[in-house]
């Protein structure tokens, strides 16, 4: 792949409005930006979208600038990568610290499509031209009002972040006012053995699922609910590799997975993970972290697979953030987005933005 630079920008762009879960409250967001660049000039781009605290997983953006600058990017045997697929087996060195390696392993996935002329959707197999959007309702948003804009806006499925203790009340009001919308929720992780009884109970609302009821990793107790429900059990925090999924399917510990490239560790294991997926008809949905337009290009690659038959959380990119570092903007027309045709992730970063936004940057020279 020629890879002769490689550049690490940390990326602070304030939110529209607070998004807030039962884990805390963002009003902006960090990220770390990958630039991945060839001996000719060609620049690819990843994102590493770990949050400042560990509260989603173990990474934070403290860890994974570390573990890229002074471990990842000094060690790789560069010449080695002819494909981006080889960065696995290259950073195997490295236990864990999933979201640091998907943002190397994006950018070379862009930048090897560039290479190549093709889209990234089509490297990896990718069919479908559009893909439709759904909706995250966070804590502090007016839900039945912000569900009436999205509707208008022709958003098919709605996922709403919920507290403990309140999930019924949250639930039924979005639902007194829309009984058919295809809606979600997501516990990330807070109940425990003491709340089956209320899980039991969220079958009257006719839930497309249930994402992630109990804590990661617990496939015993998520097998346990499964059985007791009529609705669906989705799996998220619980799914870090392929691994994860092959245990999760054979307990039959859900129905539903969410494939987050970032989670997972990159787009080849997420790619790996929809095609288990659809051996095992267990259908897959494109799950987003508030991320900025180049994880949601990456994430749009993705969703163009086949097995991706469940909207994912494929919004504008200004839903949340107050502006985006790519050029154009992610937009999305009667509850879907289309996949670019250009070649890559199908957007140019505005290296404007980028500048003006990175509050540190590194880099690392082949």
């Amino acid at each position: 792949m020629n890879i002769n630079k490689i550049t690490l920008n940390e990326v602070t762009i304030p939110l529209r409005n607070p998004f807030s879960t039962h884990l805390g409250e963002l009003r902006e967001r960090s990220v770390i930006i990958v630039a991945v660049e060839d001996k000719e000039g060609m620049t690819g781009y990843g994102e590493v979208p770990v949050f400042s605290t560990p509260f989603y997983t173990p990474e934070t953006l403290g860890t994974a600038w570390h573990i890229l600058k002074d471990i990842c990017l000094p060690s790789i045997q560069y010449a080695s990568i002819t494909h981006p697929s080889d960065f696995e087996e290259a950073s195997s060195f490295i236990k864990g610290h999933q979201m640091a390696k998907s943002g190397i392993e994006g950018a070379l996935w862009d930048l090897y499509a560039r290479q190549h002329n093709r889209t990234l959707a089509a490297m990896i197999g990718g069919t479908r031209r559009i893909v439709k959007a759904g909706a995250v309702l966070s804590l502090s948003s007016n839900l039945v009002s912000e569900v009436d804009h999205l509707l208008d806006k022709g958003y098919e499925r709605f996922k709403l972040k919920v507290e403990k203790g309140r999930e019924e009340e949250i639930i039924s009001s979005v639902r007194e006012a829309y009984p058919d919308i295809p809606l979600m929720i997501d516990a990330n992780g807070m109940y425990t053995f003491d709340d089956l009884d209320v899980l039991k109970r969220l079958d009257q609302y006719n839930l497309q699922m249930i994402e992630q009821p109990f804590r990661a990793g617990d496939y015993y107790m998520h097998q346990q609910l499964q059985q007791m429900v009529n609705t669906p059990l989705c799996l998220d925090e619980t799914i870090n590799s392929f691994q994860d999924v092959v245990q999760a399917v054979s307990m039959e510990s859900c129905r539903v997975v969410n494939i987050k490239i970032s989670r997972v560790g990159g787009l080849t294991e997420a790619v790996r993970i929809h095609d288990y997926c659809q051996a095992y008809n267990i259908p897959v949905w494109c799950g987003g972290m508030v991320e900025t337009g180049v994880s949601k290009a990456h994430n749009l690659a993705l969703a163009s697979l086949s097995n991706f038959t469940i909207p994912g959380d494929l919004s504008h990119s200004t839903r949340y953030l107050e502006e985006d570092i790519i050029q154009p903007y992610v937009e999305v027309n009667d509850g879907q987005v289309e996949i670019p045709s250009d070649p890559g992730i199908g957007f140019s970063v505005d290296e404007e933005r980028l500048a003006r936004l990175s509050k540190r940057s590194w880099a690392h020279h082949i």
